[in-house]
């Protein structure tokens, strides 16, 4: 085995593929280089005994990302995002990297050009890259995905908002209410079932249960939910009345149609320009947020308002993820550190107190600390 090679203050190996092509590679370790040595070196005997199938050499990250986006992205419910992820961030910066020459280096430069951005969007494009590398292997254009990291997002998030007390939701719908009766039953809707924008887009009345105030979740536009399932959301009391009033105003089946009388698009007003102008006539200003100037809230923010009320009421985190129709109950503690009164059953769970011996509290076995 060839060993690696101080080149530049770090470490640099050299191999030769099956197809007799000579490689390099460099690693901030000795370890690092003599472990991916080994590595590339175990491959290629591999693939000369027919243990493992052969690597085409000169595919590189520009064709699985042409691959993906002929072949998977027609099938994904948002197909705008890959391709936005791959035209902005993948393609510029590693399009003509070999896939068999990609290494952990790379990855690490994609972070560090896209300081820019924050950790969840960071997050998103390596977890897109690494999607594609899997495919790259199952294809045989890659023996084996690099052992890529990425950004960790703290389950306990802050950063997102929402109408944070009942007098700015009633400033809020009484602004919406001017506006029209259909964007006020359609943002109270949202505040109230914490409902996605494509999930109030598809919604039909014979979705909704008046009576068993029960509304079935089962489309977003045209097609499926996000999380692909159907699921059932409380009509809480303050939503009742509302969704009583507009049906007698919505005969159709679409319960928030266009003025077509048909499904609201996704590019609809409702989401942008009437929610800025009720925005505006609420008083809710422009605020700064990472060196910029944003509103206030989005549209979809009122997803957030609907859980964080939920919780600061005392509403169960669990009932919450099933209501939201979050796959794992990770996304929905998010809101976790709103409750107010989290620990308030547990303040007697070890016992009474400390013993107490003449004005002292006995800290651990022979320590004490004064009162």
């Amino acid at each position: 085995m060839a060993r690696p090679r101080k080149h530049y203050g770090k470490w640099r190996i050299r191999w030769v593929d099956e197809h007799r092509g000579r490689h390099s590679e460099t690693f901030d370790t000795f370890d690092e280089a003599v472990f991916a040595q080994q590595k590339h070196e175990l491959e290629v005997k591999e693939i000369k005994r027919g243990l493992r199938g052969s690597i085409q050499p000169n595919k590189t990250v520009g064709d699985i990302c042409d691959y993906w986006l002929e072949r998977r992205v027609p099938l994904k419910r948002s197909p705008k995002d890959d391709r936005s992820v791959i035209k902005k961030h993948i393609r510029p910066l590693l399009g003509d990297v070999r896939l068999r020459d990609l290494s952990v280096g790379h990855a690490d430069l994609l972070r560090a050009e896209r300081t820019y951005l924050d950790l969840k969007t960071v997050h998103n494009i390596l977890t897109l890259l690494i999607s594609m590398l899997n495919v790259a292997v199952d294809l045989g254009w890659l023996a084996k995905v690099p052992r890529i990291r990425k950004p960790r997002i703290p389950v306990f998030s802050k950063d997102f908002s929402y109408l944070r007390t009942r007098e700015e939701v009633a400033r809020f719908l009484r602004a919406a209410n001017a506006e029209g009766e259909l964007p006020y039953a359609f943002y109270a809707t949202a505040i109230y079932t914490g409902m996605r924008q494509g999930e109030l887009a598809g919604l039909r009345w014979s979705d909704i249960d008046l009576d068993a105030r029960r509304i079935t979740v089962q489309r977003s536009y045209d097609g499926p939910t996000k999380a692909g399932d159907v699921r059932y959301v409380p009509i809480l009391d303050p939503m009742l009345p509302v969704l009583r009033a507009w049906r007698l105003m919505s005969p159709g089946d679409i319960v928030f149609p266009n003025q077509g009388g048909r499904m609201q698009g996704r590019c609809a007003r409702l989401y942008q320009e009437i929610f800025h102008r009720v925005l505006d006539a609420a008083g809710f200003e422009k605020v700064q947020r990472n060196g910029k100037t944003r509103r206030h809230i989005r549209f979809h923010d009122l997803r957030h308002t609907f859980a964080s009320h939920w919780v600061t009421g005392g509403g169960d985190l669990f009932r919450l993820q099933k209501i939201l129709g979050h796959k794992t109950v990770a996304m929905t503690m998010r809101y976790a550190h709103l409750t107010v009164d989290a620990f308030t059953g547990d303040y007697g769970r070890l016992g009474a107190g400390a013993p107490v011996e003449e004005g002292r509290v006995v800290a651990l076995p022979g320590t004490s600390v004064s009162l």
